[in-house]
């Protein structure tokens, strides 16, 4: 036994709560299950009911949690039932487990706050002894860590005596994560493993640097360089970024190796629960050689077999090449090797930056969520669903969470009086009359109501998909309808690593075949678009202001195109925010180099454009990505005017931001989904989900009203709220602003596209439709 695992008995014993702290592979999950299962053993009494809680944010990671402790249970020869209980549950199983319920239950955010929905659900929680909240670090940074901190509030109100201890990670911010979780007991303990794990850290570079591209998203020029490592691994990992990437590696791998057919597979979220589940079994029985995944297999899993991890692209975030890199070598004392693949030279630079990161334990901090009026919306009318609930007492229960601690009772009655008709702009609907009160008491009496809000229950983001259906009635996944629509029947797609024709569209189902065609278009999934972390944007200029000191092979081998950099302008960050100017057959251009994100760029971009057209009346494009952002316009850009007029000033950020052009799009794109929570859209049932075009003229209009008419609605305000401090993450941005003051500007006229625009460029080419080829547009810009 560890130290660390001594300690957390010790103080379980003493009935404290408390944080985990501890790296991959380390024994954090025994940690936590064996004090529980011993003091079963110590009872002498078979549990009757569910005592034990275990929240996991993955339905892969629950899986492999359950026979860890399993496993656990049976050599101490303890007879204690543990079950799973997820989206992925079959209904036999949860009918079985509703009969005779399991002395520990792993589970979901979602699928805890659907046991708040049923019946008399207090017979199964008012016996829960403990909560342990698993991969805290990933959940806090999400609405699902507000919907973990509203469940931990109601377990404790069955039993107020149970204790909550969380597992993380390693995050910048660990003591507040701790007091997040703890919010009711600030002084729960927190435990930290003192355990190093070992890591090996290789990047697969070019040959030559002039022939690699300066701008890509794929990374398969270099393959032949990530096959070797396949092949002498037992089981590999090949990590990407988006689930196109994934099925586009998949593809292009069997090409090359069509003797590995069935030696390897695909895992993303869009596959079927099914497949995921194949994989995963087959990952832990070693049957696999290769598996080309999304994030969906990033946490905790422990898949044994997996001696190697290669990441194709960058991985925006330290925490996140950490935990992928944990995937492999995961048993205490073993060795974690993650092969780094960049997709375009730029990508180098990020290594070495992010090598000098781990070096520095530089990972990221994780901010909590506040005031999220949605979420609570929900939680209020799930828990009328169930046994309905007192106002007053729920009101005081839900100030003691940390999300919620300042919300006040004009806001709460605001709420209330929404889940009952409404609020004031819908009163007229009875859709929206939800809740009744009888003596005091919050229920929901309409069956089609309660029964429509349990498919509602969660809070994650997704865009509107479409099932894939084999004609044999084989369920494959889910594709976006953005993507599917635009095909004719007959035409081919690539889906679950296959060549399929599309058969026919019925409903919200694509019923598809096996074609013959041997190419055929990827799909496009939405949120595929990370931005950079503020760690890695941090080491990134740190790297650049720097990189004559360093001796990484990585900046070495860019040497020569950093040279191109300097000769064509300068260095971002060697002189201050670097700025290019540069006329085109395309207009007039505006490049500007933060390295700060895609996101914050995104924020940025929109205020520096509103700021410019405030001297001169000008109409821009934008494009941005993670190194910086570009402003197009037909007119000459007065820069140098601008710069004089204090163009990076911190004064009136924030009104600056509320008064630029596409603020109030984005706010409007970001209340689809506060609406959707909230329970204003219903996106359907799980076979009949609601079609895309109906659910965005329902929110349109929800929005139009409410600014018209209610400026002060709270989700409203909320949608404002979190395009300015979660999505444009104003306080960043501030001290972006700030240290462009104190170390100025750089301004560079330039006659041809530079090495850090040009995949700026090459992004925008993307976005805009045209016939011409996108590789004869590029050629052309660097030939001018």
């Amino acid at each position: 036994m560890h130290p660390f695992q001594a300690q957390v008995f010790t103080a379980i014993e003493k009935r404290n709560d408390g944080m985990l702290t501890a790296p991959t592979g380390s024994g954090k999950t025994l940690a936590l299950a064996l004090p529980y299962l011993i003091q079963y053993q110590q009872r002498n009494t078979k549990g009757e009911g569910i005592e034990l809680i275990w929240i996991s944010p993955l339905r892969s990671l629950s899986q492999d949690l359950c026979d860890a402790i399993r496993k656990a249970a049976k050599i101490l020869q303890i007879d204690c039932t543990v079950n799973v209980r997820n989206g992925d549950t079959p209904q036999k199983e949860r009918e079985r487990q509703k009969r005779q319920a399991p002395n520990i239950l792993i589970t979901t955010p979602e699928t805890l706050h659907l046991f708040f929905a049923q019946k008399k659900n207090d017979r199964y929680l008012n016996k829960v002894k403990m909560i342990v909240v698993d991969e805290w670090h990933e959940l806090l940074g999400s609405k699902r860590g507000v919907q973990t901190e509203l469940a931990l509030s109601q377990l404790r109100h069955y039993n107020p005596n149970a204790l909550v201890w969380g597992i993380s990670a390693t995050i910048g911010n660990i003591e507040e994560a701790r007091r997040v979780l703890n919010y009711k007991n600030q002084n729960a303990v927190h435990i930290v493993a003192k355990i190093k794990k070992k890591m090996q850290f290789k990047t697969l570079m070019p040959k030559e640097i002039n022939e690699y591209p300066w701008a890509g998203h794929l990374g398969t020029k270099l393959m032949h360089k990530a096959l070797p490592i396949i092949e002498k691994s037992k089981s590999t990992l090949l990590f990407t970024n988006t689930r196109a990437q994934t099925e586009i590696w998949y593809q292009y791998i069997l090409q090359a190796k069509p003797e590995w057919a069935g030696l390897m597979a695909m895992h993303h979220g869009s596959l079927s629960k099914e497949i995921r589940m194949w994989v995963e079994d087959a990952l832990h029985q070693g049957n696999l050689k290769l598996v080309v995944c999304t994030s969906s297999l990033d946490l905790g899993v422990d898949f044994a077999p997996v001696e190697s991890v290669i990441q194709v692209g960058s991985p925006k975030g330290v925490s996140r090449v950490l935990q992928r890199a944990g995937r492999s070598g995961h048993q205490p004392g073993k060795t974690s090797k993650l092969y780094f693949l960049p997709t375009h030279s730029l990508e180098l630079i990020e290594s070495a930056a992010l090598q000098l990161a781990i070096k520095h334990q530089a990972v990221e901090s994780q901010q909590p969520w506040l005031r999220c009026f949605d979420v609570l919306i929900q939680f209020m009318v799930t828990l009328a669903v169930g046994e309905g609930f007192k106002e007053k007492d729920l009101y005081q229960r839900v100030l003691e969470t940390h999300c919620y601690h300042s919300i006040d009772r004009d806001e709460w009655e605001w709420m209330l009086a929404f889940i009952v008709y409404g609020g004031n702009m819908l009163e007229s609907y009875n859709e929206f009359h939800k809740v009744v009160v009888e003596d005091d008491l919050y229920k929901v009496i309409n069956r089609r109501t309660a029964m429509r809000h349990r498919f509602s229950v969660g809070t994650i983001e997704s865009d509107f998909a479409m099932f894939v259906k084999m004609r044999n009635g084989k369920r494959l996944g889910s594709i976006e309808s953005s993507f599917i629509t635009r095909l004719q029947e007959g035409d081919a797609f690539i889906f679950t690593g296959k060549v399929l024709e599309l058969v026919s569209i019925e409903g919200n189902t694509v019923i598809a075949r096996k074609s013959h065609k041997k190419k055929a278009p990827i799909p496009i999934w939405g949120g595929g678009r990370m931005s950079f972390s503020n760690r890695v944007s941090y080491w990134l200029k740190h790297m650049l202001r720097n990189y004559e000191d360093y001796h990484y092979p990585e900046m070495e081998r860019i040497q020569p195109l950093l040279e191109v950099q300097k000769e064509l302008s300068e260095l971002p960050y060697k002189k201050g925010l670097l700025l290019e100017c540069m006329k085109s057959e395309e207009g007039f251009h505006l490049f500007c180099y933060p390295i700060a994100g895609r996101m914050i760029h995104e924020g940025m971009a929109m205020l520096i454009a509103y700021r410019l057209s405030k001297l001169k009346s000008l109409t821009f494009s934008i494009a941005m990505n993670d190194y910086g952002f570009e402003l197009l316009s037909d007119e000459e850009i007065p820069i140098e005017e601008a710069l004089e007029e204090d163009l990076f000033s911190t004064k009136n950020l924030i009104e600056d931001i509320y008064q630029s052009n596409n603020f109030n799009q984005m706010t409007e794109k970001r209340f689809v989904n506060i609406a959707s929570i909230a329970g204003l859209l219903f996106k359907g049932m799980p076979n009949q989900p609601a079609k895309a075009s109906h659910l965005s003229t329902h929110s349109k209009l929800f929005f139009n009203v409410f600014q018209t008419y209610e400026p002060d609605n709270l989700l409203l305000k909320q949608a404002e709220q979190e395009v300015v401090y979660n999505q444009l993450d104003h306080k960043r941005m501030l001290g972006l602003f700030e240290d462009i003051e104190q170390e100025g500007v750089c301004l560079q006229y330039i006659a041809k596209p530079t090495p850090f625009c040009f995949p700026i460029m090459v992004d925008r080419f993307r976005e805009v439709m045209t016939t011409e080829r996108i590789e004869d547009r590029i050629q052309r810009m660097l030939d001018a």
